[in-house]
């Protein structure tokens, strides 16, 4: 049987134990920048429309009256660890997809813990006696069902799907709850008639296949039967790893926008070298004024960990566009083709040859392992590269969220399906 515990409003639970006083009121956990985004919204403020991933400016429209608290990103982490640490105890089958949620398989500590219901009560009240934080609990069959009954039991619920009623559960859903259904899909359904799981679910293979094409028809009709068949993966191996910067205003600046791409390259080189990898490869993202997104790759000599080797390859990338046709609205930088770090291991003929340089590298590498150390202790402005302190840019810099940085999904959804009571079912 497969776990997925989802904390409710993760950051914005955070906040509220050193901020007592605002429990009960609208709270969003959001950057101060003009453009950034909601990062988690308290399920008061969610009532009014906000939820994660919305601009600010949107999120203040729609409620004036909530308390805007920057992220304290570092509280998150250790929070985090925490809640990881409780579910590490239940069994060592634990992937950990984001900051706040994670997949358990606990078929094989059914005999020391007793019930999958039994476990998933017990994690809940260890993580709020630990933390005093709340999670919500799917429990099903499979990691789809697991996902979707914890999402349908929030906030502070659990929600177990036996398979005999994976049907009944899944039928009422519109087909936009289903992973890998976007907008576009969604209404391409819709115009075919088909609203719900339950309608999509009578439909055959084949036709679905002609309508969406061999992979999402296939992928949506096993979907729509619930049937997920991926394993419990222990340690989620990332692909890639990168970060995105919104300019307060829209620019042309060279300048600014180099900066910008210096202090991306020396983010993702230090979360790079905490992870113990290096990448094989780089990407640029550029968003011009007219949200179109451009993005290029650059396959690298050599495999890089340093933040000084994923700039010069950004850089490249930028000034092999040429002239820049409009403003630039976000630029982002990634690495890419993560492979464990190599460092330590034998030189290869041809490698030899270019000592002089790999023995630079590998200096300047440990200089910036020092940078690391240094920002430990005293924090983000311990040390930074000159360029950014003399221009100014450091402090105008705000680093947007990765993938799984951003806590709750949206609205609270409306919880169909069986079950009395309303924060415990099955």
């Amino acid at each position: 049987m497969i776990l997925h515990v989802d904390m409710d409003a993760f950051f914005v639970g955070v906040e509220l134990l050193t901020r007592p006083e605002l429990v009960g009121r609208q709270v969003v956990v959001a950057g101060s920048g003009s453009r950034s985004v909601v990062l988690s919204a308290s399920y008061e403020a969610r009532a009014l429309g906000v939820h994660s991933a919305m601009p600010v400016a949107r999120a203040r429209r729609l409620a004036p009256r909530a308390v805007y608290i920057e992220p304290s990103h570092s509280s998150y982490s250790a929070y985090s660890r925490q809640i990881m640490a409780v579910l590490h105890e239940v069994t060592d089958l634990v992937e950990q997809v984001s900051v706040d949620e994670a997949f358990l398989d606990v078929t094989g500590a059914q005999r020391r813990l007793g019930s999958p219901v039994r476990i998933a009560r017990g994690i809940r009240t260890r993580i709020l006696q630990r933390t005093g934080l709340v999670a919500s609990i799917g429990v099903a069959s499979n990691k789809f069902i697991a996902k979707m009954a914890s999402t349908g039991s929030k906030p502070d619920g659990l929600w177990v799907v036996p398979e005999v009623r994976i049907g009944q559960f899944l039928d009422p859903l519109p087909v936009g709850r289903l992973w890998g259904v976007g907008e576009k899909t969604a209404a391409n359904l819709q115009e075919a008639g088909l609203h719900t799981v339950g309608q999509l679910r009578e439909m055959s293979l084949e036709y679905l296949q002609r309508r969406l094409g061999r992979a999402s028809g296939a992928h949506l009709w096993e979907l729509a039967r619930g049937i997920d068949e991926r394993p419990v993966q222990p340690r989620r191996v990332e692909k890639s790893m990168g970060g995105e910067h919104t300019f307060a205003a829209d620019t042309d600046d060279v300048v600014e926008i180099k900066a910008a791409l210096l202090q991306l390259s020396h983010d993702v080189a230090r979360r790079l070298r905490a992870s113990g990898r290096t990448a094989a490869a780089v990407s640029l993202k550029l968003r011009d004024q007219d949200f179109r997104t451009l993005t290029r790759t650059r396959t690298l000599e050599r495999a890089a960990g340093t933040g000084r080797e994923i700039n010069t390859a950004a850089v490249r990338l930028f000034d092999e566009l040429g002239p820049l046709a409009g403003r630039v609205r976000l630029v982002g930088v990634r690495a890419e083709r993560l492979e464990e770090d190599a460092a330590g291991r034998q030189l290869s003929l041809w490698e030899e040859a270019d000592g002089d340089r790999l023995r630079a590298e590998a200096e300047w590498g440990g200089a910036e392992s020092a940078m690391d150390r240094i920002r430990e202790r005293f924090g983000p402005a311990g040390l930074r590269p000159a360029r950014l302190v003399s221009g100014g840019f450091a402090r105008r810099y705000r680093p947007e969220a990765g993938a799984g940085a951003q806590d709750g999904a949206g609205a609270r959804p409306d919880p169909r399906g069986p079950g009395e009571n309303p924060r415990e079912k099955g």
